[in-house]
């Protein structure tokens, strides 16, 4: 099973309650706001802070 997009709808960053963007390529769901992002973890995104990567420079754009 994986990641079911039609999620990416419901769910919001933790931080700023944006909108999160999916990357396949990554499994990541990706807050463009606060340049973060956050991992998939068997089909099941982890939404923490903490857990979250700073986007790179090169991804931000």
């Amino acid at each position: 099973m994986a990641f079911d997009i039609k999620l990416i709808e419901i769910l919001a960053c933790p931080v700023c309650k944006g909108k999160l963007d999916y990357k396949k390529a990554n499994d990541e769901l990706i807050c463009k706001f606060d340049r973060l992002a956050y991992p998939i973890e068997k089909d099941i995104p982890v939404l923490l802070e903490s857990e979250a990567r700073i986007l790179t420079e090169a991804e931000r754009s």
